[in-house]
């Protein structure tokens, strides 16, 4: 089977997931009043979604699962690399003080 869609066609998403938090409130505090409304503003950004204490099928269990999409990599790639983008990253140091950070990028190609 011959793939024939361009690059556009594939989607990106950004995934973290966090280790419980040390102080699992300041941490909640933190990420829905700041980090979040910053995330937010990520250019091109289609859809933020989360996930508390997602079931773990294999592996160490999480306390929190956040998925952040765009149309594509390029848009994704401009999105970190803009303004926001960078503050948001910055403040993600906020949260490293009270879990664990676990941080990876996908470009979601249909099958």
């Amino acid at each position: 089977m011959t793939e024939t869609r361009g690059p556009a066609a594939n989607q990106a998403r950004f995934v973290m997931l966090y280790g419980t938090p040390s102080d699992v409130d300041a941490f909640e505090r933190h990420y829905n009043d700041v980090h979040i409304p910053l995330a937010k503003q990520l250019p091109g950004l289609r859809r933020y979604t989360r996930s508390h204490a997602p079931a773990p099928v294999r592996g160490e269990p999480c306390y929190l699962a956040v998925m952040l999409d765009w149309d594509d990599m390029a848009a994704l790639e401009a999105a970190f690399e803009s303004e926001i983008g960078r503050r948001t990253a910055e403040d993600a140091a906020n949260l490293a003080r009270y879990a664990t950070m676990r941080g990876m990028i996908l470009e979601l190609n249909e099958v």
